[in-house]
């Protein structure tokens, strides 16, 4: 898969190629609907597929302050993006003036000037250019007029939890779910579990005194699912590249909450705890954390036995969800 992060580089792509535009954050189901769409298109014309994203989102530069929380950093979504097919990826790091172009001037400066895609493919809610003021209709038009098709790609509809509710997939309702600790159906909505990858650090020791090492992680700026404890599994690796996408998976139980126990200040802390013999030092490693399951809300302990027993009792309630 090709990387194209400059305009030079942008010329350089093939003309004619099936190009889909948005930022793509978690690589979803609805992502994968369109991207789908796109090869199909692209195969039809004997043209390759390439993909517009946008790093950082175009909220962090239009409104900070509303910026939604990260699911997939870049790296992340290059790999899963190259996972789905997709030829080429063209990363769009300073968008204002692009987000400041009326909707034809973005087609045709941009778009026409630079790739001069044959057809465009994607979701009903598309929206493009100054104050998002271009639609899908918007876009029909300006394909009537420049030479290029446009494809709709239908939502993807996903049912959702035991009782198979159905939802449409979006990474809003994605972060949704992580923000209520409903990993399971994040999963669900994303076709994989949610992955926070992340840096491991010096801890407090803790656990290591109660005979549950825990591998303390500092998260590499993603969301966090709410706090509780979680069944999951463990990716280590030598960079976030190597744990932000597959890797051999370790079964574990992971927890973020408060250090409410044993000291005054607050800290939030993400910790795991393999549920292995005999692991080895992480310090200094990368991890991916693989959500899998709700299992408890946080609580506080008045004693050291009290938290063992239910530490315990997590790693029970862990494997049997894991295994």
């Amino acid at each position: 898969m090709r990387i194209v992060e400059s305009i030079e580089q942008i010329s350089q792509l093939p003309r004619g190629m099936a190009l889909s535009i948005g930022n793509f954050d978690g690589v979803h189901r609805g992502h994968q609907t369109i991207i789908a769409a796109a090869k199909r298109a692209a195969e039809q014309r004997g043209a390759q597929t390439a993909v517009m994203t946008f790093d950082p989102h175009p909220a962090a530069i239009l409104r900070p302050d509303k910026a939604p929380g990260v699911l997939t950093p870049l790296p992340q979504k290059l790999r899963l993006l190259q996972a789905a097919g997709v030829d080429a990826v063209i990363v769009i790091r300073d968008s204002l003036s692009l987000l400041n172009l009326s909707p034809s001037d973005f087609v045709d400066r941009f778009l026409m000037s630079h790739l001069s895609p044959s057809v465009i493919v994607e979701g009903p809610n598309f929206t493009f250019g100054y104050g998002r003021s271009g639609t899908m209709q918007t876009l029909r038009k300006l394909g009537a007029e420049r030479g290029f098709e446009v494809i709709e790609a239908p939502f993807s509809e996903v049912r959702l939890g035991k009782d198979r509710r159905a939802a449409t997939c979006s990474s809003s309702l994605i972060r949704e779910m992580l923000e209520k600790g409903a990993v399971f159906e994040a999963a669900q909505l994303l076709s994989r579990p949610y992955r926070l990858a992340g840096s491991v650090v010096t801890g407090r020791g803790i656990g290591r005194t109660l005979g549950f090492p825990t591998a303390n992680v500092h998260p590499a700026g993603q969301i966090l699912p709410s706090e509780g404890v979680y069944a999951g599994y463990v990716v280590v690796g030598g960079s976030f590249e190597d744990v932000c996408f597959g890797g051999q998976r370790r079964p574990a139980a992971l927890s973020i909450g408060r250090a409410k126990t044993f000291i005054t200040d607050y800290p939030l802390l993400l910790e795991a705890h393999l549920l292995e013999d005999n692991v080895e030092n992480l310090y200094g490693q990368w991890v991916g954390l693989d959500f899998m399951e709700w299992l408890r809300n946080q609580r506080r302990f008045t004693s050291r036995e009290d938290l063992s027993e239910q530490i315990a009792q997590d790693c029970r309630d862990a494997l049997a969800v894991l295994i």
